[in-house]
């Protein structure tokens, strides 16, 4: 493993991003379970309430917890930024965000205003604090390299969909819809799929897979011209949505042909990697890159067809591509978080960070939840099939759930032993 170009000083306390990391999975579950529960025919078009809360169960719940989590610890470990009151800020957005989400999920399932406007002003609060506070870091950043380019990109673009976020959920609150609430609705979901998801993880990719996978490094092209390249199609997209749709589809192939373009690099050099040893993280990247080339070419050709195949590709492209990758990172960022601070406190006799998990039931989880994935589109064709697939991915979202959990007990645990080494001598800022 490369820690090249590291801060690894500037590092935060290790709840700021735990806490994150371990509630999650806990909104996969639930969204499992409303699958479950919810009527298959009512899933089939992503406008419903159903559809709506199960999404965002999986977007905010799962996914912005991962990626959130995830910044909180790679900002001032890759760009050398700290985070105001980082520890005060985490709390807040985190309780934010999950009383916000639940309150959003339950608000739309149960016809409930005043749980739907407190989640527009939870939720709000939430993303705001954080997407805010963590641009506000950069502040500092002297040498921009394309990782923190490409995560001040995607920030920029999760402070716009927060806002659309939040008049969006008002307008369910109040029942009253503008003409263009469908539009705005589409742009909303498209900019966080590929503006905030998307660019985010092409930034940490171009440091992640060099670092901890010793693949070949993205070629300087790519990484100082895509994440702009992309940016500037999706600018061009909403331009085009609104004032001439007839040629929108222009932009879609714009920004689809850098996707796949991305999504085919990281399987390639993944095969080039000079570590071949193969491990979960490697089969998600893997497969999260066969997922966007399918989901990408259906996005764009969905245009030709019944408009309610959209739920296909968001399944390709939401939970093949994003989801696998922020469940792979989670295998390789919570042992890494343990074993990081575990050592920097003195302690030398730990398990490593392959050790942490178990590997067969890492590999369950995996195959469990490619297998809920093919499901899932599989059961837009045969309804009946739903819940047997929502029940294998309810599984997966646990197992996942126990695998972090595992390594975190072994922090607790070790956390109360006395230290190999007397650290408090050294000038760590780590804390716990």
């Amino acid at each position: 493993m490369d820690f090249n170009g590291l801060s690894v000083d500037q590092a935060p306390p290790i709840w700021a991003p735990l806490r994150f990391f371990l509630t999650a999975p806990l909104f996969g579950v639930l969204a499992g379970v409303l699958m479950l529960l919810s009527d298959a025919s009512a899933l089939e078009s992503r406008s419903s309430l159903e559809a709506i809360a199960i999404t965002h169960s999986l977007t905010i719940g799962f996914l912005s917890f991962v990626i959130f989590g995830a910044l909180t610890q790679m900002l001032p470990v890759l760009a050398g930024v700290k985070i105001a009151k980082v520890n005060l800020v985490s709390l807040v957005s985190y309780l934010f965000l999950l009383f916000g989400t639940l309150c959003m999920i339950f608000g739309l399932l149960l016809d409930l205003s005043m749980l739907i406007f407190a989640a527009s002003a939870l939720l709000g609060g939430g993303f705001l604090i954080l997407t805010i506070s963590m641009l506000l870091a950069f502040r500092s950043v002297i040498n921009f390299t394309p990782s923190i380019r490409a995560m001040i990109t995607g920030l920029v673009f999760a402070l716009f969909i927060s806002v659309m976020g939040m008049h969006l959920l008002a307008s369910y609150g109040s029942g009253k819809f503008l003409p263009s609430h469908l539009l705005f609705a589409n742009i909303h979901s498209v900019w966080a799929v590929f503006g905030f998801a998307g660019i985010l993880i092409i930034g940490v990719a171009f440091h992640i897979l060099p670092m901890f996978y010793v693949a070949p490094k993205f070629k300087r092209f790519c990484k100082q011209r895509v994440v702009w390249i992309i940016s500037a199609g999706l600018l061009l997209w909403l331009f085009l949505n609104l004032f001439l749709e007839s040629y929108a589809l222009v932009a879609k192939i714009w920004v689809a042909l850098f996707f796949w373009a991305f999504a085919t690099t990281v399987y390639i050099k993944l095969n080039q990697r000079r570590r071949k040893v193969s491990d979960i993280t490697i089969w998600y990247w893997r497969s999260a890159s066969i997922f966007m080339t399918f989901g990408i070419f259906a996005w764009v050709f969905n245009d030709f067809f019944a408009s309610e195949y959209i739920v296909v590709v968001s399944v390709m492209i939401g939970g093949g591509f994003i989801i696998s990758i922020m469940s792979g990172m989670l295998y390789k960022i919570v042992p890494f978080l343990v074993w990081f601070h575990l050592n920097a406190k003195g302690y030398m006799s730990i398990p490593t960070m392959n050790e942490m998990i178990s590997k067969k039931l890492s590999i369950a989880q995996f195959i469990l939840f490619i297998v809920s994935l093919i499901g899932f589109i599989v059961s837009f064709f045969a309804p009946e099939l739903l819940a047997l697939f929502a029940f294998t991915f309810i599984l997966s979202m646990l197992i996942l759930e126990y695998n972090i959990a595992v390594a975190v007990l072994v922090y607790l645990k070790t956390i109360k032993t006395k230290p190999d080494f007397d650290m408090s001598t050294f000038a760590m800022k780590v804390e716990s």
